[in-house]
This record gives C-alpha cells, structure tokens and sequence, in this order.
C-alpha cells in the first residue's frame, strides 16, 4: 500500500469519525506513521554497529539477541499495521452498505455500522496497550541503557556492549511510546461519547413515542 493509498483509507475513515476519531487519525498518520517511516527506522535499523568488547566469534549475536529479544521497530511496524485495520474494516463496512444501495449519513452511525465502529475503538485501545505492556514487561521500562553486561556461553567471560546511538533511541522510543499512551485516552473517550449517543438517542426516541400515547 503507497502513501496514496494510506491516506484514502484515513480521509475515508475520517469521514464517519467523530471530533476525537479525527484527532487519533491526526496522531497515528502525521505524527506515528510518518515519524516511523522518515525517521525511526533509520535510527533502529543499525544491527551491525552493536559492539561488544570481545572477538570471540558468536558472542556479539548472542548478546545483541538477549538485549534485544524483540525489536522495537518490528513491534512498532505490527502496533500501526494492526491499529490501521479497525479503519479498514469500517471503510469496507460503509463501502458494503453503500454497494446495497443504504444511504449513509457521514455523521450518524446506525446498526451495524455502530457495532464495527465501536469494535474498532475497543481493538485499538487493546493494541496500543498490549505494546506498551509488551517493550515495558520485556525492557523492564522504556529507556535504554548505554552499557550492558553480557554473559553468555559463547562469550569468555562478562563482556561490555554498547548500543550505538542511545541517545536517539530514547527518543524515538519515548515519543512512539508517548502517542501511543495519548492514543489510548482518545480511544476511551470516544468510545464513552458513542455510547452517550447512542443511549441519549434510545431516551429520546423513547420520549417521543410515550408522548402521543398520553394524549
């Protein structure tokens, strides 16, 4: 999918998106996606400059491989796949709709078309969240540090190795992190402001047809 593509997908979810799924979308595809992509993977993408201070062969890629057990930028390609197809999903649901012939209002979410969006909200919190919990429960925190101690098998003995660039790591790290734990309050309030909507709506509907009644 090329960025023509992507931002079709955004402009058509953004559409039938509330105030608040307009500023997630504002979030994910300005500030997350196009940060990963022009910037965080060129910063992560260094493999071969982490540096142990050891020749034993092996040693280097073990060590890389226990600091590193899960890559940061692998779990960030799958967090904004997974958080992108919720929107397909509504798109292809008003796309459905529309095929039949049913007129959708941009602004109101009746039926089906409800349930998927609130589907959607509810995936993304559990995206976003299960993330944060996964690089805090394995990292032990969202910081990196400058110097670990390795000890391994194929190393001699304990070895020192450093990771290049850890200044823009945290960085990166701290502002994907950052939008993320933003993205998930948005998400939340959404979803209570649906749900208000839609019971709002139930009451008022309900009051309306009482009133001919007691005439």
């Amino acid at each position: 999918m090329n960025w023509a593509s992507l931002q079709d997908v955004f402009s058509g979810v953004s559409k039938y998106s509330t105030a608040f799924g307009r500023m997630w979308i504002s979030i994910v595809f300005i500030f997350r996606t196009l940060v990963f992509v022009v910037a965080v993977q060129q910063v992560w993408n260094d493999e071969a400059s982490f540096m142990c201070n050891t020749d034993q062969p092996g040693c280097t890629n073990v060590c890389y491989n226990l600091i590193f057990p899960i890559s940061h930028i692998h779990l960030w390609a799958l967090q904004l796949i997974f958080i992108t197809c919720p929107s397909l999903l509504v798109v292809g649901h008003v796309k459905l709709r529309e095929h039949k012939g049913y007129y959708v209002n941009p602004g109101k979410k009746h039926g089906g078309l409800w349930w998927t969006y609130l589907f959607s909200l509810i995936f993304k919190v559990a995206i976003d969240a299960g993330i944060l919990y996964i690089i805090h429960y394995i990292y032990q925190g969202f910081g990196l540090p400058n110097l670990s101690k390795c000890s391994l098998s194929l190393c001699p003995n304990v070895v020192d190795c450093f990771i290049s660039q850890p200044t823009e790591k945290k960085i990166f790290t701290f502002f994907m992190v950052t939008t993320s734990a933003l993205c998930i309050p948005i998400c939340i309030v959404e979803i209570i402001y649906l749900v208000y909507k839609c019971v709002h709506k139930q009451l008022h509907d309900q009051k309306g047809e009482s009133v001919p009644g007691d005439r």
